[in-house]
């Protein structure tokens, strides 16, 4: 009867959440986290390995998702324009990361955390402001760079962690090599394969008047859910699988409008809000005190400041004051993988409990504090009448 409960719950919150993000004009993933720890609190959520999966299965959607956004008129013009800008601005993130480290004695878990990047808030962002934005198509095609390099600093940290280096920290590192240039290979074979053969999109996934059977999101899911299951097989994070799943359609498939709504509508009506819900209901408030709150609020503005001065020593000239600003901020919010390296690192004792606490609150603070203060600086900048 307490599973029914929790699913009850869950669906109330999932209903309710659009409602007060109008009626108090806040971000709704806000409203999700906030309504998912007051439950979470109350004991209305608990620790259930069912809604673990769904929420994790939440995030990798968001993954899809967000290789389904990529913008490559922006990628093109990054590649020739911006190609040393983008390897400066992570030259700059890690120089001060560091830096920041060795001024405050800091451990090598938080030269880890500290730049890296997840695209789940900045996929909540794409979906309030548009696609068209220019500081928020930046922010997610760095985002997407910045989400390979940590999955590879996360691989590399948790086989350092794990093996040591031994050989199996070097197998790992030679894994994930291998799977990015597969990944790449096969998009190029589909690529000529599509250009010499390209009645064959339509075998694949025919015209809405002709799919009798659903066949696209038959596809489209079957696809995305073998690929995670290869990368959990090798072991590596299941956010590249994803990501590899949505961009695929995006390059072959970008035409179909009509499946890539439904796709959307799955994930941003349904899933993803469970995945928020779900990272809400996991704050302990009971155990919290001011020392790691004060830890988090370091964490969180370490976070946002090394972004803030990498992007205006950066990108400024491209994007000026402004948007600059939204495009540092939009990146600021790492809140998966932050979750993930600071789990890593207290299960092997490499940080204490009461900092794997204040990273968990920190990334939630973050994630919350930013989507309120981006909405508020988006319209006091009034970037409205650019917005798709």
């Amino acid at each position: 009867m307490e599973k029914v409960y929790l699913v009850i719950t869950i669906c109330a919150i999932i209903m309710i959440a659009p409602m007060l993000s109008k009626i108090i004009k806040a971000p709704v993933v806000v409203i999700e986290i906030v309504l998912g720890l007051i439950a979470g609190y109350l004991g209305l959520i608990y620790e259930n390995e069912t809604l673990k999966l769904i929420a994790k299965f939440g995030f990798v959607y968001l993954m899809f998702l967000a290789g389904l956004e990529i913008n490559f008129k922006l990628v093109k013009v990054i590649k020739t324009t911006l190609a040393w800008n983008v390897v400066f601005y992570f030259v700059f993130l890690y120089t001060i990361s560091g830096l920041m480290c060795w001024l405050f004695d800091l451990g090598l878990t938080y030269f880890v955390a500290l730049p890296i990047f997840s695209l789940g808030m900045i996929m909540m962002l794409i979906k309030e402001y548009g696609k068209e934005q220019p500081w928020l198509n930046l922010a997610l095609s760095i985002g997407v760079v910045g989400e390979i390099i940590s999955i590879l600093a996360l691989t590399l940290f948790s086989g350092w962690t794990e093996h040591g280096l031994s050989a199996s920290f070097f197998i790992s590192i030679l894994t994930i090599i291998s799977v990015i240039a597969i990944t790449i290979l096969g998009l190029r074979v589909f690529y000529i394969a599509f250009w010499w053969f390209p009645e064959l999109k339509k075998f694949i996934i025919p015209d809405s008047e002709n799919d009798r059977y659903d066949q696209d999101i038959r596809f489209a899911l079957s696809l995305l859910l073998i690929l995670v299951s290869i990368m959990l097989i090798l072991k590596i994070d299941v956010v590249l699988g994803a990501f590899t799943a949505g961009l695929f359609f995006k390059m072959f498939f970008s035409q179909k409008h009509e499946l890539q709504e439904k796709i959307e509508s799955f994930g941003f009506g349904f899933f993803a809000p469970i995945f928020f819900i779900y990272t809400g209901s996991t704050v302990k408030l009971d155990i919290i005190d001011l020392d790691i709150l004060k830890h988090a609020m370091f964490i969180m503005a370490a976070i946002i400041s090394i972004r803030l001065i990498s992007s205006y020593l950066v990108f400024y000239k491209y994007l000026k004051f402004k948007q600059t600003t939204l495009f540092a901020l939009s990146d600021s919010m790492p809140l998966t993988f932050t979750v993930a390296i600071a789990m890593l690192s207290f299960n092997y004792g490499l940080i204490t409990q009461s900092e794997y606490f204040s990273f968990i609150i920190a990334s939630m603070v973050d994630g919350l504090f930013l989507m309120i203060l981006i909405r508020k600086l988006y319209k006091w900048f009034k970037l409205e009448e650019i917005k798709a």
